[in-house]
């Protein structure tokens, strides 16, 4: 079996995130101050975690979100970041720049109701779930090729560092003994990837773990949770887990979803 770890955060807060204004992909707003104090608090708490890769969305809130992450960690400061277009945020047409509330109102006038409503010039939800299915399987392919090349040119088992920086901090252990004890001859993990990207293309990546390939979810995170967008610097974790046979659909296991433990101590900044 192959065994990847997966990381997702949401971007750091921005003005317009605050004043619930849709950016989308066409307004590339920065941080605000307090967004940046999230991406400090976010690479505090993940500071130990050792990763192997890095992908962010190329528009600029996650490219401060990433950097703010990677510059507090102990391992992975110098590492370099792979921007991606596959992971910006959905694109909201004509409704980008404008107020939540009258992409609602759009919605309403046209008889339907948001998420599902798609402004004129918009991703649909459907589009926006390809978009993350591509970057998904590309990533999969990436991570398996890559364990296949170790696997040719190196005599012993993958590490399990990998793992062991997760759980210090995530409850792997506790919750998944069954399938974490290093006792079950489970194989160490061959990768551990940090992504960072936007609000809505998460929770439509996550709704297309849930369907269609049937993540499993711990006791603690209600279906709801899955549907609902993650706060400003939510992180997630997944386990991704290949059988022998490439063919087969990998399974995934959420260990936590949003989590915010992070943001305790960060004050907002008015």
């Amino acid at each position: 079996m192959t065994r990847f770890a997966l990381t997702v955060v949401r971007h750091g807060e921005t003005r317009f995130n605050k004043e619930k204004i849709l950016q989308g992909q066409g307004v590339d707003e920065p941080l605000s101050e307090t967004g940046f104090k999230q991406a400090a608090a976010a690479g505090v708490f993940l500071n130990n975690v050792k990763f192997t890769h890095a992908f962010s969305s190329d528009l600029i809130r996650t490219k401060q979100t990433i950097h703010g992450i990677l510059e507090k960690s102990k391992f992975c400061k110098d590492m370099t970041v792979k921007y991606d277009s596959r992971l910006r945020e959905r694109k909201y047409g004509v409704a980008e720049g404008k107020a939540l509330s009258e992409l609602r109102a759009m919605a309403k006038a046209a008889g339907e109701e948001c998420p599902a409503f798609t402004p004129p010039g918009g991703e649909t939800l459907d589009q926006v779930k390809m978009r993350g299915k591509d970057f998904f399987e590309f990533l999969c392919q990436l991570i398996l090729k890559e364990a296949g090349q170790k696997e040719r040119f190196s005599q012993g088992a993958p590490s399990d560092y990998l793992e062991a920086s997760l759980a210090e901090i995530f409850p792997l252990g506790k919750n998944h003994s069954s399938e974490f004890n290093s006792d079950s001859g489970a194989q160490g993990l061959v990768a551990s990837v940090l992504v960072v990207s936007h609000g809505a293309y998460m929770r439509s990546l996550f709704g297309y773990f849930l369907t269609d390939l049937m993540c499993s979810l711990p006791a603690s995170v209600s279906k709801s949770e899955l549907t609902s967008v993650s706060p400003n610097t939510g992180i997630s974790l997944f386990i991704i887990n290949f059988e022998e046979g490439r063919e087969a659909k990998p399974t995934i296991q959420c260990i936590c979803m949003n989590l915010q433990d992070h943001l305790s101590g960060v004050a907002e900044t008015h």
